[in-house]
């Protein structure tokens, strides 16, 4: 009776220090993994949105930039942290194309779905496509015509194989029946500098990422892979419109590990629905191009998983890339 007594009160008093735990978080700065460098459009809605964390949760939301295999690195970084809620991931839509493509090369997986827990989408933009006002494409057309006439000899830059940068040039390369030659970089800033330095010649792009060079006249926009007009480029025509079936949308979600406790869930959740609805966030992001399009948690899982299924059809077709 004793024992009982003492395996009761020590099961009691490790609930309630789970549970005093639990209240006191946050009690020191948290991590979020921004799995791209800056200038891409992780890094436009992290920083934003982080300030707002920061504010919500009380404790400081602190960006770390980890670059790499078009952003596998920092996303397999934040499924292998510890779920204890000091670590989550600011991660784009290139996170369900990832998992298919490392089955596709045979590599060793970076992680799996499952090791992520979604909990808030921010944004849902289409990608665009991009180059340099001084080019000679004026159109879609224009672009697709001549690669036909010159096979592989037009190069575009992307944020890593597999990423959102790569897979939406597949598929309109796919659909206009043409060939463009692939040029990865660490992310989409990286990327977009090369565009304005003659380095590369086109991007898809999200609009945040290109929008600032647009109106400088640095850079045309010929076309984007949505299905109806762009916000912040009106006079963008869909590639739907202009006679090839090419649709892709560049996301930007909230996660965290996988088995972190429901209560600190429940907090992060609550925290990103009031940042999606700060007015300075909601200002900074829809200022670079990219309108929030808030997704709560249940809606945004199904979203990813949906996502999911539909990418590694896209990865299959697109075979393998070194």
């Amino acid at each position: 009776m004793q024992r009982r007594s003492l395996l009761l009160g020590s099961l009691l008093l490790g609930a309630a220090t789970w549970a005093s735990a639990q209240g006191a978080w946050p009690a020191r700065p948290i991590t979020m993994i921004v799995p791209f460098p800056p200038g891409g459009l992780a890094d436009i809605v992290a920083r934003p949105v982080a300030e707002a964390l920061s504010r919500e949760l009380g404790q400081s939301v602190v960006i770390e930039n980890k670059a790499g295999a078009g952003g596998g690195i920092g996303m397999g970084l934040a499924a292998k942290a510890k779920p204890d809620g000091y670590t989550v991931l600011l991660a784009l839509s290139s996170l369900t194309v990832i998992p298919e493509a490392d089955v596709i090369l045979n590599r060793p997986a970076m992680f799996a779905l499952q090791d992520l827990r979604p909990i808030a989408r921010f944004t849902a933009d289409p990608t665009v496509l991009a180059v340099r006002a001084d080019s000679p494409w004026k159109t879609v057309k224009d672009f697709v015509d001549d690669a036909k006439r010159r096979p592989g000899a037009i190069n575009y830059g992307s944020s890593g194989n597999y990423g959102t940068m790569h897979v939406p040039m597949e598929i309109l390369a796919q659909t206009a029946g043409i060939k463009l030659t692939h040029v990865p970089f660490t992310g989409a800033g990286p990327a977009v500098v090369a565009l304005l330095g003659g380095q590369i010649e086109a991007v898809s792009s999200g609009p945040a990422t290109v929008l600032q060079h647009v109106r400088a006249g640095k850079l045309r926009v010929l076309g984007h892979w949505g299905t109806s007009a762009l916000a912040s480029m009106p006079d963008a025509p869909a590639l739907k419109d202009t006679g090839y079936n090419a649709e892709y949308a560049q996301w930007s979600g909230l996660f965290i590990p996988a088995g972190t406790p429901e209560p600190i869930a429940q907090r992060l959740r609550a925290a990103a629905r009031a940042a999606a609805q700060d007015a300075k966030v909601r200002e900074v992001i829809g200022n670079a191009g990219s309108p929030i399009l808030y997704q709560d948690s249940p809606d945004f899982e199904r979203y990813v998983q949906a996502d999911a299924r539909r990418m590694a059809e896209v990865v299959k077709r697109i075979g393998k890339v070194e």
